[in-house]
């Protein structure tokens, strides 16, 4: 089951499990995009997403996970990621990522997205676009790659680019301490999944590899700090952050995004990928 660097390679069944986990993600993190909105703590946010959780008989990944104590993860504004819900108000004009993992029959599922409230600046909508854009170039790239290096190559070129079209000075931060992962029956396995380039290539990509891509960027530096609640990670210049996350099967024929209703058809189709599916 687990080749030279121990990584937990899937049979097609246990694909078919873990699609199943990826879709209740993809329900309880729709449950929040519908409903969010200034007014509503991210408490309220943490309840919706595990109502759709409980409702399909699966199991939060995060909670009780090193003692996180919470559902899901909402990190506002200058939170990076793995902010913990509570009391906080969201505000007209917040960045909001969440991040959500379910399991089902001891196989897991992990995806994040960012949403921006109403009365946003047009930097913080273009932080977002960005950041997904990249992490959709990261998964096109999985596709096509014989070594996990390429996804950050192709997440890091997206970041690129887009410096090069702000024309006003900015760049954005590609966090690094934090990166994307193995996953299947636990939530973080091997491998690292980089979102920057490195020397190193990265372990071989084959079928039955299943990880989580996930970039994370910010409007200023990439450098980050951790609050004194033990979990919630901080841009350590206060510049906003974005964070956007798929689950990936890397199948005999293809690749095939668990945590996305479509399997990934649509945004992979416009960079000349096709989606393999099993079911």
């Amino acid at each position: 089951m687990f080749g030279q660097e121990r990584i937990e390679f899937k049979t097609p069944d246990q694909v078919r499990v873990m699609r199943r986990a990826g879709l209740v993600v993809a329900d309880a993190l729709d449950a929040v995009r519908a409903q969010v909105r200034p007014g509503m703590t991210t408490a309220d946010l943490d309840t919706v997403a595990g109502a759709v959780i409980s409702a399909a008989g699966a199991t939060p990944s995060f909670l009780g996970y090193d003692g996180y104590p919470a559902t899901v993860c909402v990190s506002v504004n200058d939170e990076v990621v793995h902010g913990i819900p509570g009391a906080r108000v969201l505000e007209p004009g917040d960045i909001v990522s969440i991040d959500c993992g379910a399991i089902v029959d001891g196989w897991h599922g992990d995806s994040a997205l960012t949403l921006v409230l109403p009365e946003a600046h047009p930097a913080d909508v273009a932080l977002s676009d960005a950041t997904e854009r990249a992490m959709w170039a990261g998964i096109a790239a999985l596709a096509l790659a014989d070594r996990l290096g390429a996804v950050g190559e192709a997440v890091e070129e997206v970041v690129d680019a887009m410096d090069t079209a702000l024309n006003d000075g900015m760049r954005y931060g590609v966090v690094e301490e934090y990166v994307g992962h193995g996953i299947g029956t636990a939530m973080h396995q091997p491998p690292d999944v980089l979102n920057y380039r490195a020397r190193a290539r990265g372990a071989r990509v084959r079928p039955g590899l299943c990880v989580a891509v996930e970039p994370m960027l910010t409007r200023g530096t990439q450098s980050t700090r951790v609050l004194e609640d033990g979990w919630t990670v901080v841009t350590a210049d206060g510049s906003r952050a974005a964070h956007w996350e798929h689950t990936v099967a890397v199948l005999e024929s293809g690749i095939w995004v668990l945590t996305a209703r479509d399997g990934g058809a649509a945004r992979l189709l416009e960079l000349g990928v096709t989606v393999a599916r099993l079911d």
